[in-house]
């Protein structure tokens, strides 16, 4: 009989099996109103490209006028700080190469992001589950 974590889609490689998610959340510089829904598509774009180049894929994304939450799932040999950074960046410059008005209009200095973030772990089973499935592991 196949035990529940043996049927989930795992990645495998050489010396590791995970099956990570996390929820993200970015937010404008300021908090302005500056996202349109033609400037998501263009950050759900360069988010697509990013993920692909870190080998993880982007599940979800959208977002209102000042900030976007994204879902990726990602490998355990990705260091989530790095990735964010990537996702922020090449966004933001994508966004600056099409000339978004209403963009460059309401942010300065070429800032579209706070520099910081919300990181969330997401998926798989829940915290009291694993807890209790780590008590049984000798029972």
């Amino acid at each position: 009989m196949a035990r529940n974590w043996e049927q989930t889609e795992y990645r495998r490689g050489r010396t590791v099996v995970s099956n990570l998610h996390v929820h993200l959340v970015f937010v404008t510089k300021y908090r302005r109103d500056v996202l349109s829904e033609r400037a998501i598509e263009v950050i759900r774009d360069a988010c697509i490209g990013v993920c692909e180049d870190f080998g993880a894929k982007l599940a979800q994304l959208n977002g209102e006028d000042d900030h976007v939450h994204l879902l990726v799932e990602y490998p355990a040999t990705v260091a989530l700080s790095r990735m964010v950074n990537s996702l922020k960046g090449v966004s933001s410059r994508m966004l600056r190469a099409m000339e978004f008005p209403e963009v460059q209009r309401r942010l300065w200095g070429g800032h579209l992001w706070s520099p910081s973030y919300f990181a969330v772990s997401c998926g798989g089973a829940p915290i009291e589950i694993v807890r209790q499935y780590i008590e049984d592991q000798r029972k």
